[in-house]
């Protein structure tokens, strides 16, 4: 399914999509965050249309498993979503998230306008002249594509399948270091 979302420019609104890996993390983390509306995962930046999550797992898609988020910018700021952005993944790792491997775990922002790619870039050059990681940042910038929203199934998953040795093994840890580093942000 499709989903656009449109937000005009004087709007309390605006629009994120971003892919770090399995959008259950990405997702997990943001729906916690004051400012975030809302945390909606799916697929960008391949040539499929209408994908699901059977295509994207195969690697054939070309589109990458994202978040879309919506946040009020006069309570978080875009520059503030990419800092937690960096943090709950590892923009050095080509195609992979982990034991998660694939082009569909890539690390990309799709920028949604030419204020979003300034912002996402100048981070990544401070990133990178900083040496914050031993290798070389990879993270994509990419135009904004069509948004395909994923499977119900797929929708505010950490909290619907606490117990799924997944959730256990992999988003639970991420997300309890997320809430210790970004405390002071959650709802």
């Amino acid at each position: 399914m499709t989903k656009n979302i449109n937000i005009s420019d004087n709007s309390n609104q605006k629009i994120a999509t971003l892919a770090g890996g399995c959008f259950w993390c990405i997702e997990g983390a943001f729906s916690q965050v004051k400012g975030i509306l809302s945390a909606t995962s799916g697929y960008m930046g391949g040539q499929s249309k209408n994908p699901n999550y059977e295509q994207i797992c195969t690697g054939k898609s070309g589109h990458a498993e994202v978040v879309q988020l919506v946040f009020n910018p006069k309570v978080i700021s875009y520059q503030d979503i990419l800092e937690i952005f960096f943090t709950l993944h590892d923009p050095t790792q080509l195609n992979r998230q982990g034991n998660d491997i694939g082009s569909q775990y890539r690390s990309a922002i799709f920028y949604h306008d030419e204020n979003q790619k300034s912002s996402a870039l100048n981070i990544i050059n401070t990133m990178t002249e900083s040496a914050m990681f031993d290798r070389e940042i990879v993270t994509q910038l990419c135009s904004v594509d069509t948004f395909y929203s994923g499977e119900n199934y797929h929708q505010n998953y950490f909290n619907n399948n606490p117990e799924s040795q997944y959730c256990q093994a992999i988003v639970s840890p991420k997300l309890a270091k997320f809430r210790q580093t970004f405390v002071n942000r959650l709802k």
